[in-house]
């Protein structure tokens, strides 16, 4: 055979081999790449949703969690990228997840009541089963805490909030009306954190906190005292403050009154 036409031919086989193999990948966004968060003691469906940056309602539907959003150690919540969403509604055990296991053993959730992981049969009073009182309303704002603004909110720079300056144990109170959803520390990175609800759409958190005062399911009113200010460690005390609307970080500058005003 010439030498020329057996080389074609090697090459047309390399490639026929190539291109079978590349069709037996998975395409970019396939289900491997949805992520599996496996709860644990001490996880909530808001502290869940908050880690992963989604509204927790939406975490909920995708889970077919019900209300109150009840969720127990061991169990599975699937997190679907926004490319991957379409896919949802495919049974769990079809799904080839990512599993991802939460760093510490206490906090994570999400859903419109602030239910706990539970650990008993003992039921639990349930919280926010209808719809917040401030659904259809505006909320008033207010600032949560006096004090300079040591950094300011940069999400292109990873910066989901803003840090205010202050004194170790000066009050932290809520910037308005809602539902405390999360109370502890099992979120790396904020510390002790508060996380309230207002209403469907937005939610608020106040991390680095000495002591926090006020419990999951506690009702709060505006200007309340939450929390005292704690020491971050290398930035020094402050408290770190985030708005978030439907999962996303906002700009609370854009919501908060003037200063003083």
């Amino acid at each position: 055979m010439d030498k020329r036409i057996f080389a074609r031919c090697l090459i047309g086989l390399l490639l026929g081999g190539l291109l079978s193999g590349c069709g037996q990948m998975q395409p970019v966004g396939s289900r491997s790449q949805m992520i599996e968060h496996r709860v644990e003691s001490g996880d909530t469906l808001y502290s869940i949703a908050w880690r992963y940056g989604y509204n927790p309602r939406t975490v909920a539907a995708w889970n077919n969690i019900p209300s109150p959003y009840t969720i127990h150690p061991g169990q599975r919540i699937l997190i679907i990228p926004p490319h991957q969403q379409n896919a949802r509604n495919t049974p769990p055990a079809e799904q080839a997840s990512v599993t991802h296991r939460s760093p510490v053993t206490s906090a994570l959730a999400t859903s419109s009541s602030p239910a706990r992981v539970a650990t008993s049969s003992t039921p639990r009073k349930k919280v926010e089963n209808t719809p917040s009182r401030l659904q259809n309303k505006d909320i008033r704002w207010s600032w949560p805490t006096a004090g300079k603004v040591l950094t300011p909110f940069a999400l292109a720079k990873g910066k989901k909030g803003m840090d205010i300056g202050g004194k170790l144990g000066q009050p932290v109170t809520a910037a308005a009306d809602g539902t405390v959803v999360y109370s502890g520390s099992g979120l790396i990175g904020y510390g002790n954190l508060i996380i309230i609800k207002h209403n469907d759409t937005y939610l608020s958190a106040y991390g680095h906190n000495r002591r926090l005062l006020a419990k999951e399911g506690d009702m709060v009113k505006q200007g309340g005292k939450i929390a005292e200010m704690g020491d971050s460690g290398k930035r020094g005390v402050m408290l770190h403050f985030e708005i978030r609307r439907d999962g996303n970080p906002v700009n609370p500058m854009r919501y908060l009154p003037e200063q003083g005003s």
